[in-house]
C-alpha cells in the first residue's frame, strides 16, 4: 500500500470527525484572508512572483466558469470544400454545429471549482428552529430548559457514542437515525439502497450540517462502491454526493437523487 493513503484508509474504516465538514468549511473561508495577508506582507521579487501566480489562477478560474456557462453554444463550422456542387439556395446559409459537450467527470470537476452545483431541488422551504427542535426540561424540578431534542431525521457515524446526559445539549433520538438511503441514478433510472457516509450540506445552515440533520434538499455523501463506478484513471469511486428529495421524518426512509 502507498504510504500516502493512510488518512483515506482511516476515514473509510472509522469515518470522519464529527465536525469535519464544519472545520473544512471554516478553513476554506479563512483562506482568502490568509492569501490577502501574505500578499500584503511580501515585497520585491517574491511579491511579483506571487502576484503572477495568483493572476494565472484567476485567469484559469474565469476560463473554467466561462466554459461551464457556454456548454451548448453554437459556432461556425470551418469552411471545408464540400464534394459536389451546392445548390444556389444553400450558398448564403451558414452551417452551424453544436459545441462538443465535455465529459461528465470534467464537468463535475469544473463545477466544483467554480462552486456551481446543478441540483434537482435548487430551492427548499426553510425550517424554523421551533419546528426543528423541541425543548426538553431537565434538572431535579424540571426547571432547566437548555436541552433540545431534534425532531427531524438524523445521521450519525457508525462509531458514534452519546455524551453523558449532563453535557448533551442536542439529543438525536435513535428512532429517527438513518444509516441507509434509497438513491436513484438519473442516467441509469435505477434505485439502489446505499450506505450514508456523511452529511455534506444542509440548506438550513451549517449547524444542522454538523449535527447530521437530514431534511429535504440536504446534500449527503453515499457509498457507491457497489455500483462499480470508475474514474478516468481507473480507480473505483468510493463516495458520491446525492440530494434528498423527500421528508424522511414523515416517510420513514431517505430517498434521493445522485448528483452526476
Amino acid at each position: 500500500m502507498p504510504q500516502n493513503e493512510h488518512i483515506e484508509l482511516a476515514q473509510k474504516r472509522f469515518g470522519k470527525q464529527f465536525d469535519h465538514y464544519e472545520r473544512k468549511r471554516k478553513k476554506e473561508a479563512r483562506e482568502p484572508h490568509k492569501r490577502s495577508a501574505v500578499a500584503q506582507k511580501l515585497i520585491g521579487l517574491k511579491a511579483k512572483l506571487y502576484a503572477k501566480k495568483r493572476h494565472s489562477e484567476k485567469v484559469t478560474m474565469k476560463k473554467t466558469i466561462q466554459q461551464h456557462n457556454e456548454r451548448a453554444n453554437k459556432h461556425k463550422v470551418e469552411e471545408d470544400v464540400a464534394p459536389g456542387a451546392i445548390p444556389a439556395y444553400l450558398l448564403d446559409r451558414e452551417q452551424t454545429s453544436r459545441a462538443k459537450v465535455l465529459s461528465n467527470t470534467i464537468k463535475q470537476k469544473r463545477k466544483e471549482k467554480a462552486g456551481k452545483w446543478e441540483v434537482p431541488l435548487p430551492k427548499v422551504r426553510p425550517i424554523a428552529e421551533d419546528e426543528m427542535f423541541r425543548v426538553m426540561r431537565s434538572g431535579k424540578r424540571q426547571k432547566k430548559s437548555w436541552k433540545r431534542i431534534i425532531t427531524k431525521a438524523t445521521f450519525v457515524g457508525p462509531g458514534f457514542t452519546r455524551k453523558p446526559p449532563k453535557y448533551e445539549r442536542f439529543i438525536r433520538p435513535s428512532g429517527l437515525r438513518f444509516t441507509k438511503a434509497h438513491i436513484t441514478h438519473p442516467e441509469l433510472k435505477c434505485t439502489f439502497q446505499l450506505d450514508i457516509l456523511g452529511v455534506k450540506k444542509n440548506p438550513n445552515g451549517p449547524m444542522y450540517s454538523s449535527l447530521g440533520v437530514l431534511t429535504k434538499g440536504t446534500i449527503i455523501e453515499v457509498n457507491v462502491s457497489e455500483l462499480g463506478l470508475v474514474t478516468p484513471g481507473g480507480k473505483v469511486v468510493w463516495g458520491k454526493y446525492a440530494q434528498i428529495t423527500n421528508n424522511p421524518e414523515n416517510d420513514g426512509c431517505v430517498n434521493g437523487v445522485l448528483l452526476v
